[in-house]
């Protein structure tokens, strides 16, 4: 059994992988939730299975929180438990796109202790173990130093930069890019590729758990759109919004309306 929960989460995103990439580009079968919950395809299921039985194997005491399993109440009675997304980036996925991301936490009373975010056709694995710095295949990485808004590189949907959503109607005069999975966007901010990322729209924690530890200990600040800590495993599973960035990261978050 690994020795920590990281290198439980690191050897689990590498099984994950190979099950993933026996899909990718294959037609799989797709279904969709409903919901407005978007599709799901069979690697999804495969990947989720996997995981949900390793993972609940090597630590029968954790609870348990999947966008692809059913929800139960005993996870908020567990001191400590799994937040996980099989794969983030289905539509990616689908499309034949690399850039999607299996991506899994640890959380302890609510903080988020150990997490990992792996982009199979890239061989890109992000890792973070609270209060012992973040990587990118064993290298250590570094938010960067951008605090002025001007010219910062910023991840989102194009709804996020709608003037609505800014102080005086005013989108500031930021660059916009875009990447499907929310966790790749996190990890990219983490590595200094890029200088922020922002979604204002409830957010699952599945999507951004990993990503938002891996930000912080990459020496970025992550908080909801109001500017508070994230706390996770909450009944609703869903965060109000989510900042995160280097230096600009506050005057990101007080330009926002």
């Amino acid at each position: 059994m690994p020795a920590t929960d990281l290198d439980l989460l690191i050897a689990a995103s590498k099984e994950a992988g190979a099950i993933a990439r026996h899909y990718f580009g294959d037609d799989p079968q797709v279904w969709d939730k409903g919901g407005n919950d978007g599709p799901v395809t069979e690697a999804d299921l495969a990947v989720n299975s996997m995981l949900e039985r390793d993972l609940r194997a090597a630590r029968p005491s954790y609870g348990w929180l999947s966008e692809e399993s059913q929800d139960g109440a005993d996870r908020l009675q567990a001191e400590r438990l799994f937040i996980v997304d099989p794969i983030d980036g289905t539509r990616a996925f689908i499309e034949g796109s690399k850039d999607w991301a299996h991506a899994m936490a640890v959380v302890e009373n609510g903080v988020v202790t150990a997490g990992a975010v792996y982009l199979p056709m890239r061989d890109q694995l992000f890792a973070a173990a609270l209060g012992q710095g973040a990587t990118l295949n064993g290298e250590p990485i570094a938010v960067t130093g951008q605090d002025a808004l001007h010219g910062a590189t910023v991840l989102g949907n194009k709804w996020n930069f709608e003037p609505k959503y800014w102080r005086d109607a005013k989108t500031p005069p930021v660059k916009r890019h875009f990447r499907s999975s929310l966790a790749f966007r996190l990890s990219l901010v983490a590595q200094g590729r890029f200088d922020a990322m922002i979604t204002l729209r409830p957010t699952w924690e599945w999507d951004v758990a990993a990503g938002a530890l891996i930000v912080t200990e990459a020496g970025g600040t992550v908080t909801d759109r109001q500017g508070h800590d994230p706390v996770f495993n909450n009944v609703h599973p869903q965060l109000n919004g989510m900042v995160a960035g280097g230096a600009v990261h506050g005057p990101l978050r007080a330009a926002l309306a």
